[in-house]
């Protein structure tokens, strides 16, 4: 009885302190419009993706889903993240659940043209998701006020 006693007194003192520290988060960064741009292979085992969506989640444990709007834009060689997000767990656990958190990808349509790639190919990419030109797109944001990370 004592050890559970102790067990939810520790959960709750956990749950406090995630708050608190989020909450600092929030009044540290504030608000945040962010572009991560995804234009490279991915190496072996998609070493290189998965780090940028590392890289991502990292941001928004930091600031906070609530206080970000956040971007990846795909081009290039980049494309082969969403390619192998189609056929791989680890990267399409990391893709689903950053969507779920309100981050949106943007894929670049001249690299799927230039490559021959079609969108069935791709994981989870819709109509929506699919801009002119991935470049184009990342000027277009920064003119907006996004902030450009390069992971």
């Amino acid at each position: 009885m004592k050890f559970r006693i102790l067990t939810i007194i520790a959960a709750a003192f956990l749950a406090i302190s995630a708050l608190s520290t989020g909450a600092d988060a929030g009044e540290r960064y504030g608000k945040q419009k962010v572009v991560y741009h995804i234009n490279y292979p991915g190496g072996e085992d998609d070493k290189a993706y998965k780090g940028a969506m590392r890289n991502v989640q990292n941001h928004i444990n930091a600031v906070g889903a609530s206080n970000l709007d956040l971007k990846v834009v795909v081009h290039g060689g980049g494309i082969g993240m969403m390619l192998s997000a189609k056929n791989t767990g680890d990267l399409q656990s990391a893709i689903a659940n950053l969507k779920s958190q309100n981050v949106t990808f943007q894929v670049c349509a001249n690299t799927l043209k230039g490559k021959k790639i079609s969108q069935d190919s791709l994981y989870e990419v819709f109509d929506e998701d699919i801009v002119p030109s991935g470049v184009a797109e990342l000027a277009h944001l920064q003119a907006q006020g996004y902030t450009y990370i390069k992971p």
